[in-house]
């Protein structure tokens, strides 16, 4: 077979340590190891996380030799952005390439009263849910904390929100709701959030971060407990027969047990209530009667309900309900006391729209050919 001598010339070269996505406590470690006093650590905090830069060089409180000396060993790095597209709603989607030329998906939808940037945790996804597109391809693996961090980075940077701002933001929501099961990759999204959370750094609270889960039940509580942001429940259905059919994680943690842990949720209030998402497929599950076995299932937990109209992809199995329908199930929510909005679609124009993120993360990266046979 064919050997390209300068790739593997390159492999043996080490790569630059990458700072970004690193805590408070393994910065100042790093530090610590590179032989800098600790506070260093806190003056390079500042500079990744609240100012967003990218060179060492504009480090202008760091002496000119120990930015060279940190140049020299570690880098700040960005994934690449392989497509960015812009919708005709003022929608946003980049495509981001990581080291290992791996993508996924980020999304940056615009309103007038905040931005919210949907971020994704895997490449691909694990969960296979039906109606979902980016179920359709398969797990490549979780994303480090510094990758789902960079995310948020990247879109800081086209927006032109650096140092982070307080006050006019044009993102100030975030949801985890693209690309992955979050609670599958737990202690890197923990790991990011809080380095998103922090005041001194991208300095997003978490009462305006959403975490959405398909339901991994062993790990809601922790989820409150450690971290403390808004929590949104795929839900989709209210049988467990149907809901195992559209969401194959129902075999494992079905409605009751899911619904158990929404009730115990930590902080979950009447002013932090859960969101329960609930996709609207045409004579699936958007019956009137479903809408009052959704209500009758909800009693006792602080919710609304998102009502999402089925966004279309190439071989999709379903159809979107009829507006009439999704109509008459949104009254019987609304009656029963709970918020029931039907979710404007957005950015369906670029692939961008709830259930529609899909990478080309799953094509081969590199084709190697054999010598072809002697004629």
């Amino acid at each position: 077979m064919p050997l390209d001598i300068a790739e593997t010339a390159n492999s043996s070269i080490a790569e630059p340590t990458n700072l970004v996505g690193l805590g408070r406590d393994e910065l100042k470690a790093e530090m610590s190891a590179f032989g800098a006093e600790s506070f260093r650590a806190r003056q390079l905090w500042h500079w990744i996380y609240h100012r967003g830069v990218t060179d060492f060089a504009v480090m202008t409180n760091l002496a000119k030799g120990f930015r060279e000396r940190l140049a020299a060993q570690y880098a700040l790095r960005r994934p690449e952005i392989s497509r960015a597209q812009v919708s005709r709603d003022g929608t946003r989607k980049w495509l981001l390439r990581f080291a290992d030329a791996q993508e996924a998906e980020t999304v940056h939808i615009p309103e007038s009263d905040r931005g919210t940037l949907c971020v994704s945790s895997q490449v691909g996804c694990t969960l296979t849910c039906t109606f979902c597109h980016t179920g359709t391809q398969r797990l490549v693996r979780n994303l480090g904390a510094g990758e789902i961090v960079a995310q948020i980075m990247v879109a800081r940077d086209a927006l032109g929100e650096w140092p982070s701002p307080h006050e006019d933001r044009q993102l100030t929501n975030i949801v985890l709701m693209g690309m992955g099961e979050p609670l599958y990759n737990y202690d890197n999204v923990a790991a990011a959030m809080k380095i998103v959370m922090d005041p001194e750094g991208l300095a997003i609270s978490k009462r305006k971060i959403t975490l959405s889960t398909a339901g991994v039940v062993p790990m809601i509580a922790r989820c409150g407990a450690e971290l403390g942001v808004n929590l949104a429940i795929s839900l989709h259905a209210v049988t467990d027969e149907l809901r195992t059919e559209l969401v194959p994680l129902n075999r494992k943690y079905p409605i009751a047990d899911l619904l158990e842990a929404c009730r115990t949720y930590p902080g979950s209030s009447n002013a932090r209530r859960i969101t329960f998402e609930y996709v609207m497929l045409k004579g699936i599950n958007d019956s009137p009667a479903e809408a009052r076995e959704l209500v009758r299932l909800l009693k006792g937990i602080p919710a609304k309900v998102n009502l999402i109209p089925f966004n279309p992809w190439p071989g999709a199995p379903y159809e979107c309900s009829t507006d009439a329908a999704i109509a008459a199930f949104s009254d019987v929510v609304f009656n029963a006391g709970y918020s029931a909005p039907v979710r404007t679609p957005r950015g369906r124009d670029i692939s961008a729209a709830c259930g529609q993120l899909k990478s080309d993360s799953i094509r081969a990266r590199r084709t190697v050919t054999a010598p072809a046979p002697a004629a």
